[in-house]
């Protein structure tokens, strides 16, 4: 059995498992499930030590060495390469409409915009519409699980955290491509990361630095992933923690 062959036997036997809540809406979730806390501020602080030491060093001379138009080829290089991934869900969740305007904007970005190293579909209007495996498993009815904090990546859930691994080893361009450039899609989207670290460089440093930056990562992750998925939720405990922040 090949790589290739071993990685899908991996996520399609996790996606048959996942079909078992399959169609239907997933339900709103409430508050929020730690179960894991102590192994997830565990993992947390191991990734601000990362972070710390090897992460952050390396984005400030990543954008101190390249110029901001560089960096920004590079991470729209990246944008552009996950496409046929994005199209892939939005086919999966039925979404024509959008699987139809990234790919026509990844047709676009691919030839006039070299291979996406220019964002030309922005100007005429295709922006980027967004997509992943966990948001295509909140659409076939799988619940948000309970909240992980994954080593490198960060604060997840279980279904994130699924989708995932689906959409890192699963890019149907890395799998079109020839063996000798086949991890470059990947690479790209790591040093766009650096290039995500050096921009919000201040706004990471204080979650870090707060009080309880675990808590305050885990309530804006949960609240905004919720909100990127249609998800409205009234929930008292949130807004503890907001106000308790806001203060």
């Amino acid at each position: 059995m090949t790589k290739t062959n071993f990685k899908a036997t991996v996520v399609l036997a996790g996606l048959a498992l996942m079909g078992l809540s399959a169609c239907a809406s997933a339900p709103a979730p409430s508050g929020y499930s730690d179960p894991h806390e102590d192994q997830n501020r565990w993992t947390h602080r191991a990734n601000v030590k990362l972070d710390r030491a090897l992460v952050s060093p390396a984005s400030n001379t990543y954008g101190t060495i390249l110029p901001q138009p560089v960096r920004d080829s590079v991470s729209s290089f990246s944008d552009n390469a996950s496409l046929p991934g994005v199209v892939a869900n939005n086919l999966l969740q039925g979404n024509i409409e959008d699987a139809v305007h990234n790919t026509v904007r990844f047709a676009f970005n691919s030839t006039l915009g070299l291979l996406g190293i220019f964002d030309v579909a922005t100007g005429v209007g295709l922006e980027e519409r967004d997509s992943d495996f966990g948001e295509t498993l909140h659409v076939w009815g799988a619940p948000e699980g309970d909240y992980v904090v994954l080593p490198f990546f960060g604060p997840s859930t279980e279904r994130d955290g699924f989708g995932i691994l689906v959409d890192f080893v699963l890019n149907p361009l890395s799998l079109a491509l020839p063996t000798e450039v086949k991890h470059l899609p990947k690479a790209a989207w790591v040093l766009s990361k650096f290039g995500d670290r050096y921009q919000f460089s201040d706004t990471i440093d204080e979650f870090y630095e707060s009080e309880d930056g675990y808590d305050l990562m885990k309530l804006y992750y949960l609240d905004s992933r919720r909100y990127e998925l249609g998800i409205e939720v009234e929930d008292d405990e949130l807004e503890d923690l907001y106000d308790a922040y806001d203060g």
